[in-house]
């Protein structure tokens, strides 16, 4: 930049930060890994001691994984800003905004490092004409208001850390789900509630201004539910004048204007009461999860509701109650203030079903009360920071571009220049990213549960007992085996693990035998969650050194990253898929270089893992599959450095080339169909939102293998692919995800409404979203109505994998919506296809399970296992959130697929309501999720997913709605 007198950005920089009182010292090297530069910026640090320092180089600083870096040992907070190679206009008209080379080397890999990402100050532009060289070239031209908001960002950190600790303020904020009642504070293995507390505990101790805080994580959720905080109309319109104004034309076109609406605005609940009294579907009526803990009144809420990531349960939609103590203030929020801490849930993003009828943007911009907010926590309250704690949340998933953001994105209109801090958990890098990338957050990595062997119920130990007694008598005693065979089925049958175990009532005894003993297996190495991780803390008799590291590590960056400090970084993936190199925890997360996924080791588990697939299918139908689709998601590839992708690859029977020196990709080889032993597939690529924000390279590789084995001239039983090419005369799109800037499988607000009578119209909704096509060398997507449909339509199976053992499929709603989408898809269609979880979590033995199998495993391993249970009732209204996930995610199984079970719904049932202590349990700490239990339960029974044999059920479920009514919960 400066050899080539190029530095405009860097003046303006300058120039911004000067006005802001802050003194910026330009240093210009050729790269920081050059040993000499960085000797140079050493001794320049140690001379100037700067208060942050602000990089425009891009790459990492070349150190090692898990050595020093030059930031780390200058302790200060390091900013990266974005000097693009993209031109500007295309910046501009991109959802994307960068193109994917600077999304590599601006944004990954200084990640690396552990800096902030800023934000983009310049782009490319044409300079005047040179009169010497008679043509125009391109230069750095400053964006003035992306260089303002750097400023303002570094601006606000350095004020964080001017700041005594006495006179701190800062927000703590939440997640909460309007759509999915009874689970505020969900998070996929962390304790929020109380992580909460523990935090309020840790800053008091640290001489923060921190009082009254509340004894139990059921005292702090009824507290944030009686909140008498909000903002007047007149402040909010007062503080919105310092929004973009084409930001405020965009909400007052999806919403109307704030003056009059107040929480009219809100939309409705989309949980519809299916009680016994108001039929299966009737008018929904507002959540309100948390009772009045003094007064015994009733709550009030007002739900936030944010996009749909891959591992959520996090779905669109809300509900609003205007109580009395919150009428004065035109924007009322649930909030509770502890000195100097204000802790919150934010207000409801909205919803598109509930847009003014003739707005159609798909990008729906937020209402004004998650801006009014916004703009209360920066300007009525002064926070000096926010700590965002759990993933994932609303903010960082709001419209706008998915990095590099402009002044029109609502990420950084809602936030501002606040330092964001954010607790994540180490195993979920995708979502992590996406906080860092659009609200500047530093990812603190945190533990996920503790995990321990599922064990055997007593029936399952009764059956396991008698086929070790088996093995025993076979070959000494014909006789004693045979009995012992003959009652191990009838055992079976009569618990209904035989079907669950795969056994037909036409199977030969030992093949019998062979499969009950399988499955045996294969639930006594399910590994189960511990109870739900607490941040910063692990129990006092924990014998695990790293886990106690772990959580002293949490701890001490929490409070380094809220004094303005520099955080190291650290990789994320989960620990136990032997990462051991994310521990400890406590550092801000980074992700994989992209540009090198698959890597080798990730493409030779995933071609087995396909090839599992494979020689399932030809068992099961006695010939190859000839075309299916992959579910292609962000964090998973991230975690397993591309498994995924290489299954894809390795049924098409190709291959990635990569660089010796540096491990990049550089091409695809088509390996001869002599080498594969079977025909290729015809893959189709179904990509989430976040793989399609993410990449864009990989999206340009796996369109580059289908066209190239499209183009191959072999026999059509070795090439589908190549054969329908011929026929249609060319290749019709492979990869197929929602438009840009959207997120989600498409059914998730049906599935939450229950709004719909036959899982065809969920089928015909995940088909509609699915609407766009990707490839191309900058792996863009193009409208595509229908041809996503045509491509199901002649798949033979769905592969969808689970990679990671700290989760399953009953664990967030992004599971049962893209499983439950596909299957829905199939009956709308009238097609039959094979729905297959490939289960990776053991990477060296991949194992293919229908999804019956998959979902019965975990119902029969993790659901109703009384240790799970056990360990879920130590954390409050946080484990009874956990028994109505599993409810509501299994009975979403059952409508999408109709393969789950009546006795699989019917044991759920029985261990969480037909038992008396967990009933009551469920009831005390969390009525709300009480009530969304029977509510799932009595939708189960009323769609005939479930005829249980006691007539009685009804009515006990009846009952324990009005139970939770009383304690204050919405009817």
């Amino acid at each position: 930049m400066l050899l080539a007198a190029d530095v405009a950005p860097i003046d303006a920089l300058f120039e911004a930060l000067t006005q802001r009182g802050i003194t910026p010292v330009p240093i210009f090297v050729s790269s920081l890994k050059d040993p000499a530069s960085l000797a140079f910026v050493e001794t320049a640090l140690a001379t100037l001691k700067p208060a942050a320092i602000i990089a425009a180089t891009a790459f990492a600083s070349g150190a090692e994984p898990g050595v020093e870096t030059l930031f780390d040992r200058a302790g200060v907070p390091v900013f990266q800003v974005i000097v693009a190679t993209t031109r500007r206009d295309v910046w501009d008209n991109n959802q994307r905004g960068l193109a994917p080379a600077d999304l590599a080397m601006h944004v990954v890999l200084p990640e690396l490092d552990g800096r902030i990402l800023a934000g983009a100050i310049s782009f490319k532009g044409e300079s005047e004409t040179d009169p010497a060289l008679g043509h125009r070239a391109f230069a750095n031209r400053p964006e003035p208001d992306r260089v303002a908001q750097v400023a303002d960002r570094v601006a606000a950190f350095i004020k964080l850390q001017e700041t005594p600790r006495t006179a701190r303020k800062l927000a703590i904020l939440i997640p909460d789900y309007p759509s999915a009642p009874g689970r505020t504070g969900y998070a996929v293995g962390l304790d929020v509630p109380s992580s909460v507390l523990a935090m309020l505990h840790d800053l008091k101790e640290q001489g923060y201004g921190v009082e009254g805080i509340p004894e139990t994580p059921r005292e702090l959720l009824g507290l944030l539910e009686r909140s008498e905080h909000g903002l007047g109309l007149e402040e909010y319109l007062d503080f919105s004048k310092s929004l973009p104004t084409a930001a405020i034309a965009a909400v007052e076109a999806a919403w109307g204007k704030a003056e009059g609406r107040g929480l009219r605005e809100a939309p409705p609940s989309v949980l519809p009461d299916i009680s016994p009294s108001r039929g299966e579907i009737a008018l929904p009526s507002p959540p309100s999860p948390i009772s009045d803990l003094v007064k015994g009144e009733p709550a009030t809420k007002l739900p936030i509701s944010p996009l749909e990531g891959e591992m959520s349960g996090r779905t669109e939609g809300g509900a609003s109650l205007q109580s009395s103590q919150k009428a004065a203030a035109h924007f009322p929020f649930r909030a509770a203030t502890f000195g100097n801490i204000t802790v919150a849930l934010a207000p409801d993003r909205g919803r598109s079903a509930d847009r003014r009828a003739d707005y159609h943007d798909p990008m729906l911009p937020p209402r004004h009360a998650l801006l009014a907010f916004g703009l209360w926590l920066r300007k009525s309250l002064g926070v000096h920071a926010l700590i965002h704690v759990g993933a994932h949340g609303t903010l960082e998933w709001l419209p706008g571009k998915t990095v590099a953001l402009s002044q029109n994105c609502f990420p950084e209109i809602v936030t501002g220049p606040l330092p964001v801090i954010y607790p994540f958990i180490v195993s979920n890098p995708g979502e992590a990213a996406q906080a860092k990338r659009r609200i500047a957050a530093v990812t603190l990595g945190h533990l996920p549960p503790p995990l321990t062997g599922a064990g055997l119920d007593e029936n399952q130990h009764k059956l396991e007992r008698l086929v070790d007694e088996y093995a025993q008598a076979d070959g000494l005693d014909r006789r004693r085996r045979d009995r012992l065979a003959k009652l191990i089925v009838e055992t079976a049958q009569k618990t209904g693990l035989a079907s669950e175990a795969g056994v037909a009532r036409t199977d030969a005894p030992d093949e019998a035998l062979r499969r009950i003993d399988a499955w045996l297996c294969d639930l006594k190495d399910f590994a189960i969650k511990d109870g739900l991780h607490v941040y910063g803390r692990v129990p006092e008799d924990e014998s695990d050194a790293m886990r106690r590291q772990s959580a002293e590590a949490e701890k001490a960056a929490l409070l380094a990253a809220l004094d303005g400090r520099h955080v190291k970084a650290g990789p994320a993936g989960a620990p136990a898929r032997g990462r051991s190199d994310v521990l400890p925890t406590g550092r801000n997360l980074f992700t994989s270089d992209p540009r090198t996924m698959p890597t080798p080791t990730a493409y030779d588990l995933g071609k087995a893992a396909a090839e599992e697939v494979v020689r399932g299918y030809m068992q099961s139908h006695g010939d190859w599959p000839s075309s299916l689709v992959i579910d292609l998601w962000g964090s998973a590839s991230l975690r397993t450095g591309g498994e995924e992708i290489a299954q894809g690859l390795a049924l098409m029977g190709c291959r990635p080339q990569w660089d010796a020196a540096t491990g990049r990709i550089t091409g695809i080889e088509v390996l001869p169909p002599a080498t594969l032993g079977r025909p290729r597939v015809d893959v189709t690529w179904r990509i989430s939102g976040l793989f399609r924000d993410m990449f864009p390279t990989q999206i340009a590789l796996i369109d580059a293998a289908a066209n190239a084995v499209a183009a191959r001239d072999e026999e059509d039983a070795e090439n589908p692919l190549a054969a329908k090419t011929r026929i249609e005369g060319k290749i019709s799109p492979r990869i197929f995800g929602t438009s840009p800037g959207t997120y989600g499988a498409g059914v998730e607000d049906l599935l939450s409404s229950g709004d719909w009578g036959a899982r065809e119209e969920i089928g015909r909704a995940y088909l509609d979203a699915t609407s766009h096509a990707y490839g191309g060398a900058g792996g863009e997507g193009i409208s595509a109505p229908g041809a996503f449909e045509g491509r199901i339509a002649e798949a033979d199976l769905l592969v969808h994998t689970g990679d990671d053992p700290g989760r399953d499929i009953l664990e967030g709603s992004a599971d049962v919506a893209f499983i439950g989408g596909f299957s829905a898809a199939l009956a709308a269609l009238g097609r039959n296809a094979d729905v297959i979880v490939l289960d990776t979590t053991d990477p060296q033995k991949p194992k293919p399970r229908s999804v019956g199998e998959a979902v019965s495993r975990v119902v029969r391993a993790r659901a109703v296992n009384a240790r799970f249970i056990a360990g879920q009732m130590r954390h409050g209204p946080r484990g009874a959130s956990e028994f109505a996930e599993t409810v509501d995610r299994l009975v979403g199984f059952a409508e999408t697929t109709h393969a789950i079970s009546g006795a699989l719904i019917e044991a759920v049932h029985d261990a969480y309501v037909g038992d008396a202590e967990v009933r009551a349990f469920i009831l005390r700490e969390n009525p709300a999720a009480a009530k969304v239990i029977a509510e799932r339960f009595l939708s189960a029974r009323r769609r005939g997913l479930w005829h249980p044999l006691r007539n009685s059920i009804d009515d006990d479920l009846a009952a324990l709605i009005a139970e939770a009514e009383a304690l204050g919960v919405a009817a």
